[in-house]
């Protein structure tokens, strides 16, 4: 691999030489983690076998789809609803205790 590639930036050639993608791009951001969480990702980058850099690109690009793919469904979900719709349920619910597994203690 070049050095300073990360991997989902290259490609293997038909002779197996990596060759770096050029439909990716790359942007540098100075991260500042605590300390702990540095370490923990650390620690699974080494068990994945990957470096720290390309762990913490993949964590965030993973998490980048979970939010976008939850944000997406509670869209379509909740269609043209508006917050005065809630409101008029809300209004019409009953009017009784919660459950005693759902009260705030």
């Amino acid at each position: 691999m070049f050095p300073g590639r990360a991997l989902w930036t290259t490609r293997a050639n038909a002779r197996g030489f990596l060759e770096e993608d050029e439909t990716m791009s790359r942007a540098t951001y100075p991260l500042k983690l605590p300390y702990s969480v540095k370490k923990a990702a650390q620690r699974l980058a080494k068990e994945d076998g990957v470096s720290l850099n390309q762990w913490i690109a993949a964590a965030v690009a993973e998490k980048i789809g979970v939010v976008e793919t939850a944000a997406a469904f509670f869209q379509k979900r909740a269609g043209n609803a508006k917050g005065d719709g809630l409101l008029k349920f809300l209004r019409n619910a009953p009017d009784t205790p919660p459950e005693p597994e759902d009260r705030i203690t």
